[in-house]
């Protein structure tokens, strides 16, 4: 069998994420520069290879403040670890349209393996031709895993910021 590439269509995908605040309520963020490629055997997704990467700087949460203290070294550390990425280890059919993608992530320079839930929308041309696939894409990871440490106890009680980070991701590739 041949192998395909696809690459990210990046005008029509999203890195997201979310995180408590005061334990109560949820910030979100998402990166607007990233790097994904996709491998299958013709066009089937069903053995399918990814890799992602994103710039940690690219972070935005719509507040300028914010997000210069997540690229500092509190959080990303953007200028000593300008990357973050992921490679996957495996691609595991759940049922129809449904699976789990495991893989590295490295992120300050520390690798763990993560397995996020990842749903197949499916392949279709676009009007000029090219064929595209489309993935919904979830998960959750500790923070403090990869040495997101910072925090700040709060007065009543609680910290300012949660551990557990919420991702919401959505793909689209273009059949290269």
């Amino acid at each position: 069998m041949a192998t395909t590439k696809w690459a990210i269509d990046p005008t029509h995908s999203e890195i997201g994420f979310k995180v408590k605040h005061m334990m109560f309520t949820n910030v979100s963020g998402k990166f607007q520069e990233f790097h994904a490629i996709a491998e299958t055997e013709e066009d089937l997704f069903d053995k399918a290879t990814f890799e992602f990467s994103t710039k940690t700087a690219s972070l935005t949460t719509g507040n300028p403040d914010r997000d210069l203290h997540l690229s500092s070294g509190d959080f990303f550390d953007a200028e000593k670890y300008p990357n973050i990425n992921f490679i996957s280890t495996s691609y595991t059919k759940v049922s129809e349209g449904e699976y789990k993608l495991t893989g590295d992530l490295t992120l300050r320079g520390t690798t763990k393996e993560v397995t996020l839930d990842v749903e197949f929308h499916g392949t279709a041309l676009d009007p000029w031709g090219n064929k595209k696939a489309g993935f919904g894409i979830t998960g959750k990871i500790n923070r403090k895993d990869w040495g997101l440490n910072w925090n700040s106890a709060l007065e009543a009680g609680g910290v300012l910021v949660g551990e557990e980070v919420k991702l919401h991701i959505e793909l689209q590739f273009v059949k290269q």
